[in-house]
């Protein structure tokens, strides 16, 4: 391990972190304390014990089972919202890039045209027709965001397709799928993944802001967008609930944020 490496704090403290809550998300496939929607009456708004480490919630669910639970769900939501939105942004983002013309005017207009409108509003919109769910929810942030990584992807094709060895591998007569794919989008991926990894914290707070209005997953499934809005009503008369479950989601996004700032100042170092 470098000293480069062993310098950089935000990164080895994002990393560790993000680590956490991907065992934490990986763990819950096949094991909670509790069943996270077993209701229990007699354990309403219990406190924090050694038998329920977060206490219990309105209905006498586990919260930790549930936030458990949760995390899986906006995780599973974050990466596959970056995944469709990477998919075709580039896609979109290297045939542009690098042909340029008619085709970058057609589809970067249309590209500004989605970026105009607030991604929340759009995600309003495919949900409406969608329907609310987890998957949808997915699907629709996923469309949201391909617009943003399309643009980004754009600008290093169009940095990338004029250096030196991409115009030595067009002379030695490799086909452009060929310089697209293999000689160009391996020295993209630095970009990709620091943009990516910002993406999955917006996919997170989009999520939450989803389920906090009531439209993104539904019960007895519980994301941590959920649990945070099913403790809002709580706030005064039981803050740890809400205290807790906003508290983890908040540590999700600051453990991928210092993850993506270090990962961004390792490589510019």
């Amino acid at each position: 391990m470098n000293k480069k490496l062993l310098s950089n704090k935000k990164l080895i403290i994002g990393a560790f972190l993000s680590i956490i809550f991907l065992i934490i998300a990986l763990v819950s496939l096949i094991y909670t304390p509790y069943d996270p929607a077993a209701m229990n009456s007699s354990d309403k708004f219990a406190g924090i014990s050694f038998k329920h480490i977060m206490g219990c919630d309105n209905f006498g669910r586990d919260i930790f089972s549930r936030v458990m639970a949760g995390t899986k769900i906006t995780i599973f939501i974050a990466i596959g919202t970056n995944i469709i939105g990477l998919f075709f942004g580039i896609i979109i983002g290297a045939l542009t890039g690098y042909y340029g013309g008619i085709l970058d005017e057609i589809l970067m207009r249309f590209n500004d045209a989605v970026l105009a409108f607030p991604s929340i509003l759009l995600a309003l919109v495919f949900l409406s027709a969608f329907g609310p769910g987890q998957i949808n929810v997915m699907i629709s942030l996923g469309i949201v965001f391909v617009p943003s990584y399309a643009r980004i992807i754009r600008s290093e094709y169009l940095r990338i397709k004029g250096l030196d060895y991409v115009t030595s591998a067009k002379l030695m007569g490799a086909r452009n799928l060929r310089i697209i794919t293999r000689h160009i989008l391996p020295n993209v991926f630095p970009v990709i993944f620091s943009t990516v990894v910002i993406g999955f914290n917006n996919a997170v707070l989009a999520e939450a802001g989803l389920s906090f209005l009531g439209i993104g997953v539904q019960p007895p499934n519980a994301s941590l967008g959920t649990l945070l809005s099913d403790s809002q009503s709580f706030v005064f008369s039981h803050p740890s609930y809400t205290f807790l479950t906003g508290g983890f989601m908040v540590l999700l996004i600051v453990s991928f944020s210092l993850f993506s700032d270090g990962f961004k100042e390792y490589i510019n170092a």
